[in-house]
């Protein structure tokens, strides 16, 4: 079969590099897109005197049928036609003859595929941040009812602190709350167009780029060729922030694993979300955690080798940026895919919150509540009053209870000047309550934090 570009040469391709140099078999999920930045140039060759009014507008009715007969299943793809853009120029061609090859005046396959990749990235991008927003709003719906929900606050995985269980969802909230803008910014910076850029120089006829820019939504054009044709800064952006986003999803999901162990007991995965075994009949499996959690080495990958394909690439096109897509369309679709799972499994999870007050009584999680006790009543140094505390956490331990269970004597034989005082002290609510820092895990600053993620989520634009 002829190629569009076989003039200078006089030997057919190898049967080998057909199928080793052929991208169609996936560029061709840019249908869409290639088709709607071939109808924007269409029309810019017409508005701009390149081609006649007639001619523009044959051009465009092709290729609306040619969409059409793409989303009917009746477009044969063929790998002989090397990638999405020849594969439409030559059914173009079929449906309206020798004015089919005049739609490729004063552009390339590079300005073409940079343009087409884009528009994809972008498109996912805003799809993305859609369901990351969806997953912030569950969070925060969650969190507005558990705010008088006791659980352990970890460091080292170790019990620290008493905080409720809206305070820690709303940890995740603000982490995927900084995902959100940056696809935001992302969007924003790489929202050009480089259609016009032709293969790295630009074009001798005189065409208006803007005129593309402004049908394809974009905010304007990129302003230099080689860069807009050698410039894959959008699809990495995007790998990372998808990648940033699955360290923040696969933190949540180990957390939701031991939390649903037999050893915590603090939420109950909703069967509809969970596997069972094979041979044990009573194992019920956190499988979407792991998968989730599994899947963020996956989206890791493809970023590593996006960035190694680039790493050294002379200007402008190289057919090593052919490699550019496949990674970028698995990351899209595995954080899709997961961030609806995930959005969907929290909402039907259940919370045990008498088992998460139960941790809250191991640990001796008050502890910093009397050493500040000290310090506010009798103006110790803090350094003095934490050895006083741990000397009184010793005792708990030697007599087999948390440090929350001391009675007034006990301390007493620790230090005469504990009072009634002490005993609110290590009060597990009193300290939850005593942190009304801004960002602590008090009610009057965990409600600040919620209206924040409110307004957030009526303000953002996507």
């Amino acid at each position: 079969m002829k190629k569009m570009w076989d003039g200078r040469f006089s030997q057919a391709s190898n049967e080998l590099l057909e199928s080793f140099n052929a991208s169609i078999n996936f560029d061709k999920n840019l249908y869409k897109e290639d088709i709607a930045g071939s109808i924007a140039h269409a029309s810019m060759l017409g508005e701009c005197g390149i081609l006649s009014q007639d001619e523009s507008a044959k051009i465009i009715a092709g290729l609306e049928q040619i969409l059409n007969e793409i989303e009917c299943g009746e477009f044969s793809f063929n790998i002989a036609d090397e990638d999405i853009h020849m594969a439409i120029e030559k059914r173009l061609s079929q449906i309206i003859g020798a004015l089919g090859g005049k739609l490729h005046t004063a552009r390339s396959r590079n300005d073409q595929v940079a343009l087409d990749f884009r528009l994809y990235c972008q498109k996912q991008n805003k799809k993305i941040a859609t369901l990351l927003k969806d997953l912030i709003s569950t969070l925060k719906n969650i969190a507005s009812e558990h705010l008088d929900t006791l659980m352990p606050g970890f460091t080292h995985l170790q019990h620290a602190q008493p905080i409720s269980f809206a305070f820690y969802l709303l940890a995740y909230a603000f982490m995927f709350m900084r995902d959100f803008s940056r696809l935001e910014s992302s969007f924003a910076r790489n929202n050009l167009s480089p259609l016009g850029s032709c293969a790295l120089a630009g074009t001798p006829y005189p065409t208006k780029r803007e005129i593309i820019s402004a049908k394809l939504g974009f905010d304007g054009i990129t302003q230099n060729a080689m860069d807009s044709v050698s410039d894959r800064d959008f699809a990495l952006e995007l790998l990372f922030n998808i990648s940033l986003i699955f360290t923040h999803t696969s933190r949540l999901c180990e957390e939701m694993i031991l939390w649903s162990s037999q050893e915590f007991s603090y939420i109950s995965i909703s069967d509809a979300f969970s596997t069972g075994s094979s041979i044990m009949p009573q194992k019920k499996n956190p499988d979407v955690c792991e998968l989730i959690r599994g899947k963020t080495g996956r989206v890791y990958g493809n970023l590593m080798a996006l960035l190694t394909t680039m790493k050294a690439l002379p200007l402008a096109y190289n057919k090593d940026m052919q490699e550019d897509k496949e990674g970028v369309f698995d990351s899209i679709k595995t954080a899709c895919d997961s961030l609806i799972i995930l959005n969907q499994m929290l909402k039907s999870t259940q919370i045990n919150k008498a088992n998460m007050l139960k941790a809250c009584k191991s640990g001796h999680l008050s502890a910093t509540d009397l050493a500040d006790y000290l310090v506010s009543n009798f103006n110790e140094a803090f350094r003095s009053a934490h050895n006083i505390t741990g000397r009184c956490v010793a005792l708990a331990e030697k007599l087999g209870k948390d440090l929350s269970e001391l009675d007034l004597n006990e301390l007493k034989s620790i230090d005469a000047r504990f009072d009634e005082n002490a005993l609110k002290a290590l009060s597990l609510l009193s300290s939850k309550e005593a942190r009304k820092s801004a960002g602590g895990t008090a009610n009057q600053s965990v409600k600040i934090q919620l209206e924040l993620v409110e307004n957030f989520l009526n303000s953002a634009k996507f």
